[in-house]
């Protein structure tokens, strides 16, 4: 373990040397975080891992352009990239099937995974996911375009929350100082560049795929979600036809964390039913 709780464990996953943490025995767990400014896989998912590495073996890798995970120059930052990653560190770790929990960007990832290796998910848990194309929103907007500052992170984190007691000065300054690290910002800003509404068609797959998706799914969001909006996870609903929608009231785009408890026994008791 490094000196950060962030850094984990590293595995070369297809020429990527990818940071990742790995708790727990059982049916594997792939957690695949968001795409905020300063985001890790510990980050996201520091109060779901240990709650769920009771049943399962829960693994959290941090995305190529994210995290600790190395950043090669001449990568481009597309789906296609996202995707084989993904396949890399699934192989890489000699995981054969996992169930899999995408936030956000993560979401979108899980998504284009279930189109473009089925084999390879058991079951599929989606959180505030991208999935489908929707309107961009001003969250989204200010989210994707931040610059770095103490100030704009603070204002970008009272939009991730309904509850703003979650967010405090500590959390800003932790989130901004990751976001300084060689590297991330410009790794960060080529990413989802404006107009921002591409950046969105850049992560979303097609309506007949995603329509296509056979797995067992939960779809899980805020109703106060102000980045990615409700409507994205009712199309999604919509379209995958073995799915649930759960909607958490008073709740933003971090329902694993204002509602941690009850997004864990959710998750868990999905994970846990017999097919």
């Amino acid at each position: 373990m490094g000196a950060s709780p962030e850094i984990g464990n590293s595995i070369n996953a297809g020429g990527i040397n990818t940071n990742y943490h790995d708790q727990g025995e059982g049916h594997p767990i792939m957690l695949f975080h968001g795409s905020g400014p300063g985001v890790s896989a510990f980050a996201n998912w520091r109060l779901v891992i240990p709650h769920l590495a009771r049943n399962f073996r829960t693994i959290a890798p941090d995305i190529v352009g994210f995290g600790f995970t190395e950043r090669p120059e001449d990568i481009k930052y597309e789906m296609e990239t996202w995707v084989k990653h993904a396949i890399d560190f699934l192989d890489a770790m000699e995981i054969e099937k996992a169930h899999v929990i995408g936030n956000s960007f993560g979401g979108s990832l899980s998504v284009a995974l279930a189109i473009h290796a089925p084999e390879r998910i058991s079951r599929l848990v989606l959180m505030g996911s991208v999935g489908l194309e929707f309107e961009l929103t001003e969250g989204l907007d200010y989210t994707w375009g931040y610059t770095p500052s103490f100030e704009n992170m603070r204002k970008m984190l009272d939009l991730f929350a309904y509850d703003r007691s979650l967010v405090n000065d500590e959390l800003a300054q932790l989130r901004y100082e990751a976001g300084l690290r060689p590297g991330v910002q410009e790794a960060y800003a080529a990413m989802f560049p404006a107009p921002r509404q591409e950046g969105i068609k850049k992560i979303a797959s097609k309506e007949e795929d995603v329509k296509n998706i056979q797995h067992e799914t939960l779809i899980v969001h805020g109703k106060d979600d102000l980045i990615i909006p409700v409507s994205a996870s009712e199309d999604l609903f919509r379209c995958i036809k073995n799915s649930q929608l759960h909607i958490f009231g008073k709740c933003g785009h971090w329902t694993q964390i204002e509602h941690n408890q009850r997004f864990n026994l959710l998750v868990e008791n999905f994970l846990l039913e017999k097919a």
